[in-house]
C-alpha cells in the first residue's frame, strides 16, 4: 500500500495501513529530536561554539534564554494553530522553515544575528511546529492506544538523539578547525531538517476532524473551553511536576563526582545511559503499562512512587566512595522512572477525552505549564549547589519528592474528575464526532 497521502483525501487512522501509521509516528517522533538540536548545541559542544561564533559564556546562554523566552511565548498558541491548520502543512512549514534558519546560522553570523535567529527559530519550532509533536501521533490511533504510541515515539527520540549525537560528535572530531566543524555540523543539520520536511508533505495525509473550519483563528473561548474540560487542569500541574522530576534526574551526574567521587568515565557512562539509553526501554516498558492497565494516570503515579522510594535512598545514603557503584545503579532505576513518566506525561489528556477540535489548544495549554520549569529549575539548583556544596543534595533532592507528591495528587484529582464527569465527557465526545463528520460531509 503507497505511503503517498496526498491521493487520499481525507482520512480517519483507520484508513490508512499500520505501516503508514508507524511511518508517521517515526517522523514526528524523529523530527521532534532534530528539529531542536541546533538550539541546544552548547549542551555538547560548548567550547567548540565559543570558539567559532567568537562570543562568550554569556552570549551562548543568552542565544538559548533567547529561544527558550521565545519558545514559551509560543507553546499556547501553538496548540491553538494545530487547530486551525493541516498537521501537513505545519509540519512541512516547520522543518523547511527552521532548516532556513539553521543554514543562516551555518554562516556563522555576529552574535546580534544569532540572538535574532534563535528568536525566529523560537517561531518556526514551537508556534508552527511543536503541535504537531502530540497530535500526529493522537490521530494514528485509538484514545486507549495513545499511551503506548507516546513511550514508543520517546524511545524513538532517544535513539534519535543519539545517533545524532555520535554523528555531530564525529564530525567536530575530524575536523581541527573549530569554525569549519561548527559549519559543517550545522549544514548537515539544516539538510536533515529540510529532508525531513519534504517527507512530511508526502506522507503526511488529511485528517477527517483535525481542524475546525468554522472556528475563529486564535479563538480565546477554544482556550478557556480547554482549560474548563474536567481533568485538564490536573493534567497540566502534574505534568509540570513529571517534566520538572525529570530535569532534576540531571542532577545526579554532579551528585556521583562531588558527593562519590566517582570516575569522570563511570559518571559519563552512567549519563549516557541514563539519558538514552535507559529510554529506549523505559518508554515503551511504561508505555505498555499504562495500555494494559488502561490508565496512564496510574503508570505515572507508579513513576512517581518509584523516583521517590529512589530519592529518599539519595537522601540517606552514606557518601562513601566505595558506594559508587551502588549509587549509579540507583540513578539508572531514578532516569528509568523519570524518564518513563515523561514518556507519556501527555497521555493523562487522551483519558480526559479532549475532543480533538481543541486537543491541539488543550496540548499548548500543557506545554505552557508542564515546560515551565525550564525557567527557573536550573538556575534554582545551581544557585543551591553553588552556595552550599554537597550539602544542597539532600535539599535538591527533597524539592523533588516534594513536587512528586503534588504530581500524585493531582492525577488521583484527574482521576476523581474522570470518574465524576464519566456522562458529560462520553456525551461531548460524541458530539466532538458527529460535529466532525459533518464537517468532513459538508467538505
Amino acid at each position: 500500500m503507497s505511503l503517498l497521502a496526498k491521493s487520499k483525501g481525507e482520512v480517519t487512522y483507520r484508513d490508512i495501513s499500520t505501516l503508514h501509521k508507524w511511518a508517521l509516528v517515526i517522523l514526528i517522533s524523529m523530527g521532534s529530536s532534530i528539529i531542536y538540536a541546533p538550539m541546544y548545541l552548547k549542551n555538547v559542544f560548548y567550547d567548540p561554539l565559543m570558539q567559532a561564533l567568537g562570543c562568550s559564556n554569556a552570549d551562548l546562554g543568552l542565544m538559548v534564554s533567547a529561544y527558550g523566552i521565545a519558545a514559551m511565548i509560543c507553546y499556547l498558541p501553538s496548540g491553538i494553530v494545530a487547530d486551525k491548520f493541516r498537521m501537513r502543512t505545519l509540519a512541512t512549514v516547520g522543518f523547511l522553515t527552521t532548516a532556513v534558519l539553521v543554514a543562516i546560522y551555518a554562516t556563522l553570523p555576529s552574535v546580534q544575528v544569532c540572538f535574532a535567529l534563535f528568536v525566529a527559530m523560537g517561531v518556526t519550532s514551537i508556534l508552527i511546529w511543536w503541535g504537531t509533536r502530540f497530535k500526529v501521533v493522537r490521530l494514528c490511533c485509538e484514545e486507549d492506544e495513545y499511551a503506548s504510541k507516546i513511550g514508543i515515539s520517546y524511545s524513538i527520540y532517544g535513539v534519535t538523539g543519539l545517533v545524532l549525537g555520535l554523528i555531530n560528535a564525529g564530525i567536530i572530531a575530524s575536523i581541527a578547525n573549530a569554525a569549519t566543524g561548527v559549519q559543517v555540523m550545522l549544514i548537515f543539520l539544516a539538510v536533515i531538517i529540510a529532508v525531513l520536511g519534504i517527507i512530511a508533505f508526502f506522507l503526511i495525509p488529511d485528517f477527517k476532524g483535525e481542524i475546525n473550519k468554522n472556528a475563529k483563528l486564535f479563538s480565546l473561548a477554544e482556550a478557556v473551553q480547554a482549560f474548563k474540560h474536567p481533568g485538564v487542569i490536573w493534567a497540566c500541574v502534574a505534568y509540570f511536576c513529571v517534566y520538572a522530576v525529570y530535569q532534576g534526574a540531571t542532577y545526579t551526574t554532579p551528585y556521583l563526582t562531588q558527593c562519590f567521587n566517582a570516575d569522570g568515565n563511570l559518571v559519563n557512562v552512567i549519563g549516557l545511559i541514563r539519558t538514552y539509553g535507559i529510554g529506549l526501554l523505559a518508554g515503551p516498558i511504561v508505555g505498555f503499562i499504562a495500555t494494559k492497565i488502561k490508565s496512564p494516570s496510574k503508570a505515572i503515579i507508579g513513576g512517581f512512587v518509584l523516583a521517590i522510594a529512589v530519592l529518599i535512598g539519595f537522601i540517606f545514603y552514606p557518601h562513601d566512595p566505595n558506594a559508587a557503584i551502588i549509587v549509579s545503579i540507583m540513578v539508572v532505576l531514578f532516569g528509568f522512572a523519570t524518564y518513563g513518566a515523561f514518556s507519556i506525561g501527555s497521555s493523562p489528556l487522551s483519558e480526559v477525552k479532549i475532543p480533538m477540535q481543541i486537543f491541539g489548544t488543550a496540548a499548548g495549554l500543557l506545554s505552557v505549564i508542564g515546560f515551565l520549569p525550564d525557567v527557573f529549575i536550573h538556575t534554582w539548583y545551581g544557585s543551591m549547589i553553588d552556595a552550599q556544596g554537597t550539602a544542597a543534595f539532600n535539599g535538591i533532592f527533597g524539592i523533588e519528592i516534594g513536587l512528586a507528591v503534588v504530581g500524585i495528587f493531582c492525577l488521583v484529582m484527574l482521576l476523581r474528575s474522570i470518574k465524576k464527569h464519566r456522562n458529560d465527557i462520553i456525551e461531548e465526545e460524541v458530539e466532538s464526532e458527529i460535529e466532525a463528520d459533518v464537517q468532513a460531509q459538508e467538505a
